[in-house]
This record gives structure tokens, C-alpha cells and sequence, in this order.
């Protein structure tokens, strides 16, 4: 934080540094997250083809799966192409109004939260299958995972309102350039005037409190599917009912694991160029991941891909 002085004026536009001293390797790394970004299309627009012409994947933990692959396509697409015009040197390519900066902020912790609300409904999902099978239909019907759908992205939708709003209270009078390939919370309130201690405590108890909600639900889920799993005798029983959740589980740790780190935390003053690879492996390596998680640790995703990408599947349709 800067002290104020009337004389200084309010910044309207920020210069993103993205990734300062790579200029010789800059084209290099606009091919590989290009390449990247491409693959995390495909691969999740490949899932939710799959999940809606397969109808044996007609299922909850499956209709959960598109609403984490839509989310995912989101979620890289709200940072990587305006990180990519940087690399090439567009004209204003890292360049970004205030209100634009405002609004990529809020898009991605409203993504961000929403993704983690998912993940814990997923959890539930595999705790009612694996603990009460016999009630599963009537507990996890497909009102309820229309509601519990719902509930989460509403949920991450109203997760940023506060922080954003705090934000958008703060005087930024220069300079105006931000440490980072994104408009993310912890650059933006080292390039503040305004003492920001509020502001850092709220980001804090929000980023907290969704946190630990969500972890909490998975947490719990978990611990009452271990011990189900510990009064199966048979191993294969066991194995093949932790199977259905241990790709759900990989990706919850891949993801819980960059987020506690990033964001549960009160100083903005700490490694930057430490912090932008965290970002790049929850923001963009994360989502490339998950799909390929998902489809080669589970045996029905994989029968489904095999199906709906055969020319016999299309000639009977």
C-alpha cells in the first residue's frame, strides 16, 4: 500500500506483466499454453458429448461431471486467451481496463468457489452410493441433483459480491502494473493506495469459509466411505467400490491442495513469481487434468468414449 494524496489519479486502465523475462522463450510458451488451452477444450467438450449421447452415463455422479467440465472450459477460458494476446504482442494485448480487471476477478473466484461447492456434492454422491446404496435413488434423485447443482452455482456465484465490492471501494493511483498473467486479488491489493487490512481479512474469512465448507462435506463423505470400506470382507468388493471414487478423490487433491496454499493466507507480500506457478497449476494444468482423470481411471467413461467415437455408433443413430 502507497499513502494517498489528492494530487494523485485514480488508475482506469492495468498493464499485466504476465511473465517477465521469458522475451527469448515467449513464443515457446504461447505454443504450449495454447496447446494446452485446446486440449482442455477438447477433452471437456469430449466428456459432455459423451455423458449427453451415452445413455448408460444418464446417471448423478456423470450429470454432476458436466456441470465440473462446462465449469472447467469456463474457468481457463476467462484467463489464458487474454494471457496468450500478451505473448504475441498484440496491441493492448496486456492491457485491461479497471472494470474489465473487476470483472475477471469476480468471474474466476465466482468459478473457483463454484468448483469446489461441485467437487463436495460429488462427494456426497459417492458417500450415499457406497454407504446406503439401497436409499441412493431416493436420495440422490435427479430433483435433488438438480437442486444440489443449482445450490452450487448460486453458492459461487455469491462468494465474490463482498470481496468484489470491497475492491471496487479501494483507490489505485499508480502504478498501475500487475505482477501477474490475471487480475487475481493478491497483486491487485499490493498496487492499492488505500490500506487494505479489511479487505485482506474479508478475502481471507470468504476464501476460508468456502474452504472449509466444502472440505468439510468431502472430509466427512470420505471418512464415513473409508469406514464402510473397512467392513467389506471381500478385497475386490472393497477395491472395486473405492474405484468409483478414486478419480473424484485425485482431482479433489490436486485442486484443494493450490487453493488452501494460494488463498487461505493474509499477506499479499510473498513470492510472486512462486505464486504465478501455483496459479498456473490449479487455473490451467488442473483442468487439463481432470478429464483425463476421470476418463482413464474410470472403465465406463472410457467404454463411453470408445462407443460415441466409433463409426458404428453414428450409423445407428
Amino acid at each position: 500500500m502507497k499513502p494517498y494524496t489528492k494530487n494523485w489519479t485514480q488508475v482506469t486502465e492495468f498493464v499485466m506483466m504476465g511473465f517477465a523475462g521469458i522475451h527469448e522463450a515467449h513464443l515457446l510458451f504461447f505454443i504450449l499454453f495454447l496447446t494446452m488451452y485446446l486440449f482442455t477444450l477438447v477433452e471437456n467438450l469430449a466428456i459432455i458429448l459423451v455423458v449427453g449421447l451415452d445413455h448408460r452415463l444418464w446417471r448423478p455422479m456423470y450429470f454432476f461431471l458436466t456441470h465440473l467440465s462446462c465449469l472447467e472450459i469456463w474457468y481457463t477460458s476467462v484467463t489464458v486467451p487474454k494471457m496468450l494476446t500478451g505473448f504475441i504482442g498484440v496491441d493492448g494485448g496486456k492491457n485491461i481496463s479497471y472494470a474489465g480487471c473487476l470483472s475477471q476477478l469476480f468471474i474466476f473466484t465466482f468459478l473457483g468457489a463454484t468448483e469446489c461447492f461441485l467437487l463436495a456434492a460429488m462427494a456426497y454422491d459417492r458417500y450415499v452410493a457406497i454407504c446406503m446404496p439401497l436409499h441412493y435413488g431416493a436420495l440422490v434423485s435427479w430433483g435433488t441433483c438438480i437442486r444440489l447443482a443449482a445450490a452450487c452455482w448460486l453458492g459461487g456465484f455469491l462468494t465474490p459480491i463482498l470481496p468484489i465490492y470491497l475492491m471496487s471501494q479501494l483507490t489505485f493511483c499508480g502504478p498501475n502494473v500487475i505482477d501477474h498473467f490475471f487480475c487475481d486479488a493478491s497483486p491487485l491489493l499490493a498496487l492499492s493506495c488505500s490500506d487494505v487490512t479489511w479487505k485482506e481479512t474479508v478475502d481471507f474469512l470468504v476464501s476460508l469459509a468456502v474452504l472449509l465448507a466444502s472440505s468439510m462435506v468431502i472430509a466427512v463423505s470420505y471418512g464415513n466411505i473409508v469406514w464402510t470400506l473397512l467392513h467389506i470382507r471381500s478385497v475386490a468388493e472393497r477395491w472395486k467400490a473405492f474405484s468409483t471414487c478414486a478419480a473424484h478423490l485425485t482431482v479433489v487433491s490436486l485442486f484443494y491442495g493450490t487453493l488452501f496454499f494460494m488463498y487461505v493466507r493474509t499477506k499479499v507480500t510473498s513470492s510472486i513469481n512462486f505464486n504465478k506457478v501455483v496459479s498456473v497449476f490449479y487455473s490451467i494444468v488442473t483442468p487439463i487434468l481432470n478429464p483425463l482423470i476421470y476418463s482413464l481411471r474410470n472403465k465406463e467413461v472410457k467404454g463411453a468414449l470408445g462407443r460415441v467415437f466409433s463409426l458404428k455408433f453414428w450409423k445407428g443413430q
